[in-house]
């Protein structure tokens, strides 16, 4: 099966060069330069993976993530010369699955988008209704239930609420959930899982009580069985 991925990047022998790369790794590639043109692609077609430059005219890489993440559930890499902490804290708090700084190999590139797309599709193709208390999860759909209305989630909130029912009673630290839910490549930062938590409690409304904090060891899943 050949997957489809959209590639955004204004600066064209990098465009063309990683563009080509991927082709010949057996990707389907279309290839746009600004954030305006990656917005109608999205828009327009189904991709199994997005990558995204940050600095592109016309809208931003951040700007079209956060588009992406409102309509679409499709993961989403960042490639990009700017790595400030701040800016990559901000990245995968918008939703941004990977972070990739320039330069960088475009064998690993082709791995990260290869390991991004199987875990998204080993998630899609789970069969079965996980009930709990007031939740309905369809992993099939990737959809989640709260008394009945759909909870908003990002990919990432989707697969830390999975692991947290998963491993029901356990508490689990947040270097373990970056690496099961962000991967074990992932440098980022503890930061990050604190904000999806709080992200997560509040798209879970009333639900969101059966996420408990455990003072400096980590968080866990307090619900009904």
């Amino acid at each position: 099966m050949s997957y489809r991925i959209l590639l955004a990047e204004d600066e064209p022998t990098l465009r063309n060069t990683t563009a080509e790369y991927l082709r010949k790794q057996g990707f389907t590639v279309d290839a746009v330069w600004d954030g305006e043109e990656a917005v109608w692609a999205v828009t327009n077609n189904r991709y199994d993976a997005v990558i995204l430059d940050i600095m592109m005219p016309k809208k931003n890489g951040q700007d079209v993530c956060r588009f992406i993440r409102e309509k679409y559930d499709v993961p989403v890499i960042f490639l990009t010369a700017l790595n400030q902490e701040d800016v990559i804290i901000e990245s995968y708090e918008i939703g941004a699955d990977e972070y990739v700084t320039k330069p960088f190999s475009n064998a690993v590139l082709a791995a990260k988008v290869n390991a991004l797309i199987s875990r998204y599709h080993g998630l899609t193709v789970q069969s079965g209704i996980v009930r709990e208390g007031r939740l309905v999860i369809e992993p099939a759909r990737r959809r989640v239930t709260v008394n009945g209305t759909v909870a908003n989630l990002s990919p990432k909130e989707y697969e830390l609420l999975l692991l947290l029912i998963e491993n029901r009673g356990h508490i689990l630290s947040r270097a373990q959930i970056l690496d099961l839910v962000w991967g074990s490549d992932y440098a980022g930062y503890e930061r990050t899982v604190d904000n999806h938590i709080k992200k997560l409690r509040i798209a879970l409304g009333t639900e969101g009580a059966h996420i408990g904090t455990a003072i400096k060891a980590g968080y866990y899943w307090e619900g009904e069985t």
